[in-house]
């Protein structure tokens, strides 16, 4: 096994600033993933599974960590910010690194703008008076002046985000308990995790490549390697912890909310969209229902925002100081020590996205998992490529099983993609590759293929 690098070793300086420990770093990736993420696709998820939503949330758990195992390779051996763009690069070559950053923005560029939309909707139900443009703006102004001010200052915010969304998340659990206890209609059941009469393989992976994607953001903790502190398997560490507690966050939730109104068909539930706020009323009526879209709006439209935009600048920031992106978008801030200028370039175009095309937002939705899922597949090949072919690696659970199962597991939710997920996230790919081809014939010395 070979010596990891440093950043030094890798042509880079420490120009962020190291303040994140493990504890934060998990605190990020949960705020990324959002612990109540459960609300918002509840009724999908329980609908696709046949009512054994529990039991898709953990097949989806338990494969997102064999490619958060690559992560951990990866970030141990290549300890810097750029995620899987870094790591390819690096690990591969040039050229397929700028690839999978180009798959990876395809996700993180998308996924503030969504979710910008979703708690604005969110919010202006409960508050009509205010107008869809003004609960954007706020979240896009709000965000990023915390981004900016510094990474520490973001982390003490997530902070408090995550206490009010456990806090949510008690309230709610407590009042399931109560109802399922005191209702002699219902009972506590083993269905929500399996049920014979209904279970089949096909059932329950169509339901984890929906479910799947509640987890997506973990990933996010790695673009965080140049800000964290506590040695080289923190952002490891921290990816698995993560991805374990947020599970956690989600079999309780789905499976209380499975229990208060069981599954008997499409028509359990008047509004799939909104099913958990049904759970939550007929589970502590309308002020929990209320409870539990205010969170969702606040989850959403500031904490998982917020984290993102911060993951997306760091990437921004990685190809600039590489070459492969306008070199202003490499800038720090000379006081904050943040990624000032790719922060506000996010800031600009999520609001675009927002604005513009809110009505046809779900066709760029479909985009997000074509990235996130191109750029995980890559990942995985990367560690095989890397340590058993290039560095000869005899540690084959660890270099080869591993990824392997994680390429495979991946490889199975990107198969199941729309079919114009795929056409767009192909034409997104080769236009990336069109780039680096231009950008290769200009800077030709400084961006020749490694092979």
């Amino acid at each position: 096994m070979s010596d990891s690098k440093t950043l030094e070793s890798l042509g880079y300086k420490q120009e962020l600033k190291r303040t994140l420990s493990v504890a934060d770093l998990v605190v990020y990736g949960l705020i990324f993933m959002v612990p109540i993420a459960p609300f918002g696709i509840f009724g999908t998820v329980m609908n696709i599974s046949e009512g054994m939503v529990v039991l898709a949330y953990m097949i989806g758990m338990v494969g997102m960590i064999f490619t958060a195992f690559s992560y951990w390779r990866m970030s141990e051996e290549f300890p810097i910010s750029g995620s899987v763009y870094g790591y390819a690069t690096h690990a591969i070559g040039k050229g397929v690194g700028f690839v999978s950053g180009w798959a990876i923005l395809l996700d993180y560029i998308l996924v503030p703008a969504l979710l910008y939309v979703v708690a604005a909707v969110a919010l202006q139900s409960i508050i009509p008076g205010v107008p869809f443009w003004a609960w954007v703006v706020f979240f896009v102004v709000f965000n990023t002046i915390i981004n900016i001010i510094g990474i520490q200052f973001t982390n003490s915010l997530n902070w408090i985000m995550l206490v009010f969304e456990v806090i949510v998340f008690i309230v709610f659990c407590v009042s399931a308990v109560i109802y399922i206890v005191n209702n002699p209609e219902v009972s506590f059941t083993l269905k929500p995790i399996f049920n014979p009469d209904k279970f089949s393989i096909g059932i329950v992976l169509s339901a984890v490549s929906v479910c799947v994607l509640s987890f997506l953001g973990f990933d996010g903790i790695s673009t965080l390697a140049e800000e964290a502190r506590g040695g080289k398997d923190s952002i490891g560490r921290a990816s698995i912890w993560a991805l374990v507690l947020v599970g956690g966050f989600f079999f309780i939730q789905t499976y209380l909310a499975a229990c208060v109104i069981p599954w008997e068909g499409a028509a359990t539930f008047a509004n799939i969209d909104e099913a958990f706020y049904e759970v939550a009323a007929v589970a502590g009526g309308a002020k929990l229902m209320w409870i539990c879209a205010i969170a969702t709006g606040l989850a959403w439209g500031i904490a998982d925002c917020m984290v993102a935009q911060a993951a997306i600048s760091r990437i921004i920031f990685s190809m600039a100081r590489d070459g492969f992106l306008p070199k202003p978008l490499a800038k720090v801030h000379p006081r904050f020590k943040t990624p000032h200028i790719a922060t506000l370039l996010i800031a600009v175009l999520s609001l675009l996205i927002t604005l513009v095309f809110t009505q046809g937002i779900q066709d760029l939705a479909e985009l997000i998992n074509f990235g996130a899922l191109s750029a995980f597949i890559i990942l995985n090949f990367t560690v095989v490529y890397y340590f058993i072919y290039k560095k000869k690696s005899k540690q084959y659970f660890k270099h080869l099983v591993l990824p392997v199962i994680g390429l495979f597991v991946i490889g199975v939710v990107w198969f199941s993609l729309s079919r114009k997920a795929m056409l767009l996230g192909v034409i997104w790919v080769i236009i990336g590759i069109l780039i680096y081809l231009f950008l290769s014939r200009i800077k030709k010395k400084d961006l020749e293929l490694e092979v």
